[in-house]
C-alpha cells in the first residue's frame, strides 16, 4: 500500500530488488502506509538516500512515526515486526532470540 508523499514512512528502494521486495511485503503486511522512493540503478548516483541515511545501498527505510533510520533489509523486517507486528512490545527478533537461549 504505497501512500502519497505525506506518509510517516519513506522506503528507498531499487526496482526489481529482491532485498527491497522483502520489505515491501512486510510493509504490506502490516497494512503500512508508505512512500517509495526509486533510486538511480548506479551506486554512484545513489545521493538521495546516501543524505538520508548515510548509505548508498538499499533498501532504506525513514520511519519519521518513531525517528528510525535504517537499512538492510533483515534489519528492516525485524523493526517492523518488533514495532508494528502482533504483540510488538513482545515481539523479539531473531538475533535477540538467539541470545536468550539461556538456562531460566
Amino acid at each position: 500500500m504505497s501512500a502519497p508523499t505525506d506518509s510517516p514512512r519513506t522506503l528507498y528502494r531499487l526496482q526489481g530488488c529482491p532485498y527491497c521486495e522483502r520489505v515491501v511485503s512486510r510493509l504490506q503486511t502490516y497494512g503500512l502506509e508508505y512512500r517509495s522512493r526509486f533510486v538511480e540503478p548506479m551506486h554512484l548516483r545513489r545521493n538521495a538516500v546516501k543524505r538520508a541515511a548515510g548509505v548508498r545501498s538499499v533498501p532504506v527505510l525513514v520511519d519519521e512515526e518513531t525517528g528510525v533510520t535504517m537499512a538492510e533489509s533483515a534489519n528492516i523486517v525485524d523493526y517492523l515486526d518488533s514495532v508494528y507486528g502482533d504483540g510488538a512490545a513482545g515481539t523479539m527478533g531473531a538475533a535477540e532470540a538467539a541470545g536468550n537461549r539461556g538456562d531460566d
